[in-house]
């Protein structure tokens, strides 16, 4: 049993082709701009059985195409990395292509089985100085450089994601930092920028929390062509989300 926070159907944004999105409770990061805080706490969501979840993919199917499948999310999937492995091979001898989406902190021996198993990982790389990554979401990134250069070790595909936050993660020193980290990384398929958003800043007065972005603007066009030109040289392939 995983504890499932809620389902998303025909997601396109979480992986290849159309795909069911599990948002699974419970994540040991707090992100200020976090657009899903109720996943955070440990407590919470759905316990969901390995068949809901197969079954709930087999009906989906016929959407997929040649290219969807599941995507696990968060919340951060891999603090439930133990429970997880059991559906994700329950699901890989059914056929469906897997994708984790991760932001990289946890790295143990539940967390290598698992990766055995994923196709992608689209991990969540919020910050390459670790200042501004402490200020971001609470926690050092060197756990998730580490778990970064363990993919490569083993060559899983990752796609990474960047969120550009007016700011905070948008200086031009720091882009040409991440780029250069991890251009030496060939397991690396894509970088998806994306864009600073206020989606589900509402549900924080709702939860009693403060936001603390409140004021931070969203991108202007000019930004993101900024950081993807600065960014562009250094990977096989960057998209805008």
């Amino acid at each position: 049993m995983i504890r499932v926070h809620s389902f998303e159907s025909l997601g396109t944004y979480d992986g290849p082709g159309i795909r069911l999105v599990a948002f699974l409770q419970g994540c040991n990061f707090k992100c200020l701009y976090c657009a899903n805080p109720d996943t955070i706490e440990l407590k919470g969501g759905k316990e969901t059985s390995i068949e809901e979840i197969v079954n709930m993919a087999k009906n989906q199917k016929p959407f997929f195409g040649k290219k969807g499948g599941i995507t696990f999310s968060g919340g951060e999937p891999l603090v439930q990395a133990k429970e997880l492995i059991p559906v994700v091979k329950a699901l890989k001898e059914e056929g469906f292509h897997v994708c984790i989406d991760t932001n990289g902190s946890i790295l143990n021996d539940y967390v290598k089985e698992l990766m055995q198993y994923v196709d992608i990982v689209l991990m969540d790389v919020k910050h390459m100085n670790n200042e501004k990554h402490n200020k971001l979401v609470g926690k050092s990134n060197d756990r998730t450089l580490a778990f970064a250069q363990y993919l490569n070790e083993i060559n899983k595909p990752v796609w990474l994601r960047y969120v550009l936050v007016p700011g905070y993660s948008d200086d031009q020193d720091d882009l040409h930092t991440l780029g250069k980290h991890f251009s030496t990384q060939n397991n690396i398929e894509k970088l998806e920028i994306q864009p600073y958003h206020h989606l589900g800043s509402h549900k924080y007065e709702h939860m009693g929390w403060k936001y603390e972005l409140e004021g931070v603007p969203s991108n202007t066009q000019e930004q993101l062509n900024t950081a993807f030109n600065i960014l562009k040289p250094y990977f096989k392939e960057i998209i805008i989300n």
